[in-house]
C-alpha cells in the first residue's frame, strides 16, 4: 500500500504512516525498501526527513 502512496506524494505515506503504531511504520518502510527499493529511494530522495516520521 505505501508504495502505491508514494505515486500520490510525500503526503500520502505521512498520512498512511501516522495511522501506524511505530512497530507497524518501521515494518511498513523495512518491507517497502525490501520489495520496491527504486521507489523507496525516490521517496527517501523527496523527503530526507523521513526518519522523523517515524517517532
Amino acid at each position: 500500500m505505501a508504495i502505491d502512496w508514494v505515486e500520490d506524494g510525500v503526503d500520502k505515506v505521512k498520512e498512511l504512516l501516522s495511522t501506524l503504531t511505530i512497530d507497524e511504520r518501521w515494518g511498513v518502510m523495512l518491507e517497502f525498501d525490501e520489495i520496491c527499493p527504486d521507489r523507496f529511494a525516490q521517496m527517501v530522495d523527496g523527503a530526507p526527513d523521513w526518519v522523523e516520521w517515524m517517532a
